[in-house]
């Protein structure tokens, strides 16, 4: 399994060639939980910080302005310092398509 994929302030270019502004948004409050991603996702943190620890990893912080992927499979501890909001998306991401890729069409 890979690690958490982290970029710091990408580009308009590249957050407009991902369709970041179009996918769902996620809000969260201060808090602390466990998660397991059933698959990957991609996220873009609009505000707020967060510590994630996988589990028998090293934790990483994020936050605003942050372009985050979490692999397929990852579980992990949330630990919400600041509310955070992010757009997010499931699935591997194809730039230009503004959305996962899912090429033989199944869920």
């Amino acid at each position: 399994m890979s690690d958490i994929a982290i970029e710091h302030n990408p580009s308009r270019e590249k957050l407009a060639e991902l369709g970041v502004e179009n996918w769902p948004t996620w809000s969260c409050e201060v808090s602390t939980f466990p998660w397991t991603y059933e698959d990957t996702e991609t996220c873009y943190i609009l505000e707020g910080r967060v510590t994630v620890t996988p589990d028998g990893g090293e934790p990483v912080t994020i936050g605003k302005g942050d372009l985050v992927t979490f692999p397929k499979g990852l579980s992990c501890t949330w630990e919400v310092h600041a509310p955070i909001r992010k757009h997010y998306r499931f699935g591997e991401i194809w730039p230009g398509a503004g959305g996962p890729s899912n090429p033989s069409g199944s869920i």
